[in-house]
């Protein structure tokens, strides 16, 4: 980066945000971290510190209009205005159709699509004002083509695709990109939480070329790009490291 930018990266408390958190920051932007955990944001602001780059932790609940709106007040006045913003918080389950209860469809996509309506909302007016920005939200593979007892979540990241090209045809004349990355399967917290059965884990690995689970940092990688300069002519696109799992 070739100048200094400011990043705000949801789900920064562990998995896939942290290793983003660390990755902007290596790149050069000051970092503010969102957690729902505040003592987790807190802990990984404080190693991307140590690192010796600026990071401020701050805390919200993405399904909650009024603490997006001061989590983002927060992170404007640790480090000045947003320039890039990275919506990687979400959660996990498993559970077949008939079974699956509306309190859980409602959750999974609150936090998914609501969350991240909520933040992108709440931040972008930063970089219009700015003439220039980037926006990353994380999606899954699972919302490109669905998957056994995962109606609830394909739907929710099958959403966030879509409102990611929506918002890059509205917001790319203003300078303002907007992509969509959708992981395959990733060793994080939340996976191995998730009570994924074993043989789906298995049955995964074996339809995968490169014959592994993704890292955290693997993501984060193609994140740091789609948040780069160098990404300036692609928007409303969707980028899926998943190993080959999807082509």
């Amino acid at each position: 980066m070739t100048t200094t930018r400011h990043a705000l990266v949801t789900g920064g408390g562990s998995g896939i945000g942290a290793a983003t958190a660390a990755r902007l920051a290596r790149d050069g932007a000051a970092v503010s971290v969102c957690d729902v955990d505040a003592a987790r944001a807190e802990a990984v602001a404080a190693a991307v510190r140590a690192a010796g780059a600026r990071a401020a932790a701050v805390a919200a609940d993405v399904r909650d209009a009024g603490a997006v709106a001061a989590a983002v007040a927060a992170a404007r006045a640790a480090h000045g205005p947003l320039s890039i913003v990275v919506t990687s918080h979400g959660i996990s389950g498993f559970a077949p159709l008939v079974d699956l209860d509306e309190a859980a469809w409602d959750r999974m996509l609150d936090v998914h699509l609501r969350g991240t309506y909520l933040v992108v909302r709440a931040a972008v007016p930063d970089l219009l004002a700015a003439g220039w920005g980037r926006v990353v939200t994380v999606a899954s593979v699972a919302g490109l083509r669905g998957g056994p007892n995962l109606a609830h979540y394909a739907a929710a990241k099958g959403g966030i695709v879509a409102f990611t090209k929506a918002i890059a045809i509205e917001l790319g004349p203003r300078g303002v990109t907007a992509n969509c990355v959708a992981p395959g399967m990733i060793d994080t917290p939340m996976l191995r939480a998730s009570g994924i059965p074993d043989a789906v884990l298995q049955a995964t690995l074996r339809a995968t070329p490169v014959q592994r689970l993704g890292t955290p940092d693997d993501v984060a990688d193609a994140i740091a790009w789609l948040a780069s300069d160098a990404a300036g002519f692609v928007t409303g696109q969707v980028l899926s490291p998943n190993g080959g799992a999807a082509m």
